[in-house]
């Protein structure tokens, strides 16, 4: 594992879906950060709900839990980068800062909230180089939970303007989708909205991965319920196949079984907790390879969310 500062060379990224080979991520950290919000500081329902209850995650137990996917990446050769310490910052969720298409390192404006943890960033975005650097203009809203690169495809779940007017829980707007259109012409955008709550995590999909997610053998994970339409759901079943679709309850979508993350076509890392899908998945021909993430998932993100993939294999 290398910091950022430690490289000189320029990185040649490249991404084109969710489950070719991982060479290259980002992961977050919480080395620093900051304890138990405020309610008023919360910016979901989940993490909500744990502060009312008493059972917000600690900073040691969420330094553990990346450790555990940090071994993971060892053992699999996949070299990881981390962000620089903020101190008092929550900056596990590296993955909706920034998101890679292609061979471009997309900057979204993010939730005002969280705009702090783009400093940490400073070294990855030397290295990657301005001319390939592409940041969304003022009006165009975007996390990178709510992008996902699929071969021709880019998936993109976002709010129309009357819900993310609403929803604090909204983070990627019809202007953040527009300008992915037009910013990757040879892609297909295909918008997805998302049901949202900023009171009930459990009707809230923060974002698109946290109700659907493509998985390697042309498989797909889905919780219909976090779809505003019908047919978006059944365009997904259409272009997976049904036989291909793994899909959750509505108390599995809350726990985060869809927010895994795929190191390849066959490796796949979960939650241990998450039994029933990670049975399933090992009864697919999967290597699943089980990590404690629980803690984490009460900030409503997990594995996919602490993970920013850098380089895929061609």
């Amino acid at each position: 594992m290398r910091s950022i500062k430690e490289v000189e060379e320029l990185m040649q990224m490249h991404i084109q879906n969710e489950t070719a080979n991982l060479n290259a991520v980002l992961v977050g950290i919480a080395d620093d950060f900051g304890g138990t919000p405020s309610l008023d500081d919360c910016y979901d329902p989940k993490s909500k709900q744990h502060v009312l209850a008493g059972t917000y995650p600690t900073q040691r137990d969420c330094i553990a839990e990346l450790h555990a996917l940090l071994q993971v990446f060892e053992k699999y050769d996949v070299e990881v980068f981390r962000p620089e310490n903020i101190k008092g910052l929550n900056q596990i969720f590296s993955r909706d800062i920034a998101f890679v298409i292609e061979d471009v390192l997309v900057l979204p404006n993010i939730i005002q909230q969280r705009r702090r943890e783009l400093a940490a960033i400073g070294e990855l975005l030397a290295m990657v180089g301005s001319e390939k650097t592409l940041s969304m203009p003022p009006e165009a809203r975007a996390e990178g939970g709510d992008v996902m690169p699929w071969n021709e495809y880019i998936f993109v779940g976002y709010s129309g303007e009357e819900d993310f007017d609403k929803y604090t829980s909204a983070r990627t707007n019809k202007p953040g989708l527009d300008f992915l259109t037009y910013s990757f012409p040879s892609k297909i955008i295909k918008g997805f909205e998302l049901n949202k709550s900023d009171d009930d995590p459990k009707e809230n999909a923060l974002h698109l991965d946290c109700c659907f997610q493509p998985i390697g053998k042309g498989k797909a994970i889905i919780y219909k319920g976090g779809f505003k339409h019908v047919a978006d759901v059944e365009f997904l079943i259409n272009y997976f196949g049904k036989e291909n679709i793994v899909e959750i309850t509505q108390e599995e979508m809350y726990e985060m079984n869809s927010n895994i993350f795929s190191i390849s076509e066959e490796v796949i890392v979960s939650e241990k907790g998450f039994t029933r899908l990670n049975t399933l998945l090992q009864g697919e021909g999967f290597i699943v390879e089980e990590v404690p993430y629980a803690e984490i998932g009460k900030m409503e993100g997990l594995l996919r969310c602490s993970t920013m993939p850098l380089i895929r294999a061609t």
